[in-house]
């Protein structure tokens, strides 16, 4: 009987709640796809290491477990609450955040000339996934420090970083990300949020909303970063600047304890993640919020694009993390729930044992490893993108997947977490078993940091287009150079290499057709990118599964990586060939042919 400290009882079946990181697999993608010894060659990675790298990875597993899972569903029932422009976060959250900041996890993989660890992008990663398997809605607070960190270090004024980086990189105060407003939604062309200058100083008016833990009660200081507008600024997105206005400004001592013109005054009541604030900020009520610009003026979407990007890897990152959570909960569930017999007829089985609960079972397992390789190895091109003769065609790379990894990880998790819902069956429509909380927390995960919709337009267009299509050539050509060696050296992966190859075929077809339509035929380009950026992703996580089946061989071959484990990595391989990736195959039509009766239609159900 599988039983856990936050195991609850319903109907006399113990439901399972707890939580561990899936360190097997964790250590197989860094060890063999990525290469420890590959990120050890960097420069200032010299004391890296294996041992280093599980000990991380054991610590931030053992602080999940013990510290933010239970919290997790507390979070989910409590909520935050406001009252009088304050907010109280959910039971344990405030006392959770101190350890977490005391242990040094905000600033892990920052640059150590900013006072971070400086450990490797990549093994933050895997580490963020986990405080994001835990507890996504407390995951969101360091996720947009971190943000915060990243635009400040490569845009903000000397003066600015000195005072405002080191509090954000220790975790002793938190960063924010103000962009849109009651009118503007995803277009920030249309946002209203004023800053005149005064002296050394700007004062910002404006209302924000859906500013992620914009205000809580877990530090005593918080930097929000704020789009706004000058008073000569021309229309559109040309005409924004961004601004650091914390919540707490210095006195003369330089402490920071005079109330800056900033306040919550709501909280969104959301579908899920009700453990995250969620605010809607006025800015300038009485006067003016001081603020100070980074930047250069009316550049402030070149400066928030670098928080943007480094926040829609981590959203790809959250879809991962819940999908792991929901995958887990679904399998012990299913390990204990008896329904119906077995082969013989007779005898009662857990219904892990039927066809179709064994199928939604390996379609998560699958999916789930697949984000896994690509999410770090994603994060791992930013790391190779720092040095080295090949920085460019590393730092192409990660443009081109961030869009894929942000889109298609985020809507592949909403299948796993349905299908979590389902294995549960009539109990997982039942909030007591967690399993609806799971599917509730992953549904804004396509919407922020911008939708799918928006990703595959980025992706089609200043990622396809733009350089005429040679980032994704070159990531098409390496996918096709790995299968004619998977093939021709593993015989027991040739099969799946040979269906393989015909995916990636339609994949180059795809972009192609993208490429040669753009400049004329443009509205059926975007009305297909979305299909466009899901095939690309179920051909590029097809390939790091057959990729990861290979390396799982070999290493078992070398006696690095345990027999039974590398089977499993090769059956998932093939289920996830066999099982997602024809998909691809209906996703090309309605990319080629699909605009036609698209367009009639809307003619028709929307008139002008």
């Amino acid at each position: 009987m599988l039983k856990r400290q936050q195991g609850v009882r319903s109907n006399e079946r113990t439901i399972v709640k707890d939580y561990r990181y899936p360190e097997q697999d964790m250590r197989f993608v860094l060890d063999e796809l990525v290469g420890i010894e590959r990120l050890a060659a960097l420069p200032g990675q010299e004391e890296l290491s294996a041992e280093l790298v599980y000990a991380v990875l054991e610590e931030a597993g053992r602080f999940a477990n013990e510290v933010l899972a239970p919290l997790n569903e507390a979070g989910d029932r409590h909520g935050a609450t406001l009252a009088d422009g304050e907010v109280t976060t959910a039971p344990g959250f405030r006392e959770a955040y101190r350890q977490f900041a005391d242990a040094g996890w905000v600033g892990m993989s920052v640059d150590s000339e900013v006072g971070g660890q400086g450990l490797p992008n990549v093994l933050g990663t895997a580490v963020s996934e986990i405080w994001q398997s835990a507890n996504l809605a407390f995951s969101l607070n360091p996720l947009l420090s971190q943000g915060a960190i990243e635009a400040l270090h490569h845009h903000a004024s000397a003066e600015l970083q000195q005072r405002y980086l080191l509090p954000l990189v220790s975790g002793q105060w938190t960063g924010t990300m103000n962009l849109t407003e009651p009118d503007a939604g995803s277009d920030l062309a249309a946002i209203k949020a004023r800053a005149v200058p005064k002296d050394d100083h700007y004062l910002i008016t404006g209302q924000k909303i859906f500013i992620t833990w914009g205000e809580h009660d877990c530090t005593d200081n918080i930097v929000h970063l704020v789009l706004a507008r000058l008073p000569d600024a021309p229309p559109g997105v040309k005409g924004i600047s961004l601004f650091v206005v914390p919540k707490f400004l210095p006195d003369e001592a330089d402490n920071y304890c005079i109330r800056n013109d900033l306040r919550a005054v709501a909280l969104e009541h959301k579908l899920g993640i009700h453990g995250s604030p969620t605010c809607v900020m006025s800015y300038g009520d009485n006067g003016g919020a001081v603020g100070y610009l980074v930047g250069e003026p009316h550049q402030g979407i070149i400066c928030m694009f670098t928080m943007m990007n480094h926040a829609r890897q981590g959203v790809g990152l959250q879809g991962l993390g819940i999908a792991e959570r929901a995958y887990q909960q679904a399998m012990a569930y299913a390990a204990e729930r008896v329904q119906g017999v077995g082969a013989d007829r007779k005898t009662r089985v857990s219904i892990n044992q039927h066809a179709d609960v064994q199928r939604m079972l390996l379609t998560m397992k699958a999916a789930t490893e697949a984000m896994r390789a690509l999410a770090l190895t994603a994060s791992a091109e930013v790391d190779f993108s720092r040095s080295g003769q090949l920085a460019a065609e590393h730092q192409a790379r990660t443009s081109l997947l961030t869009p894929i990894v942000k889109g298609w990880i985020t809507e592949l998790a909403q299948e796993v977490t349905y299908l979590g819902v389902q294995v549960h069956g009539g109990m997982g429509f039942i909030e007591e078993t967690g399993a609806a909380q799971h599917y509730r927390d992953a549904r804004i995960l396509t919407i922020y940091e911008g939708t799918t919709g928006i990703q595959a337009l980025d992706l089609v267009g200043r990622k396809c287009q733009s350089d005429g299509g040679q980032a994704l050539r070159a990531l098409h050509l390496e996918m096709q150079e790995d299968v004619a060696v998977i093939r021709d050296r593993y015989p027991r992966l040739a099969a799946e290499a040979d269906s393989f190859a015909a995916a990636l075929q339609v994949a180059q077809q795809a972009r192609d057709w993208v490429l040669n339509n753009s400049a004329d035929n443009a509205a059926a380009v975007q009305a297909g990118s979305v299909a466009f950026m899901m095939l690309q992703g179920y051909v590029t996580g097809g390939w790091l599964l057959l990729k990861s089946a290979a390396c799982a061989l070999e290493a078992a071959d070398a006696e690095r990586l345990d027999t039974g484990f590398a089977e499993q990595k090769v059956q998932t391989a093939c289920f996830f060939n066999q099982q997602l990736l024809p998909r691809v195959f209906g996703l090309w039509p309605s990319i080629e042919k699909g605009y036609a009766s698209l367009a009639a239609l809307a003619a028709t159900q929307f008139p002008a």
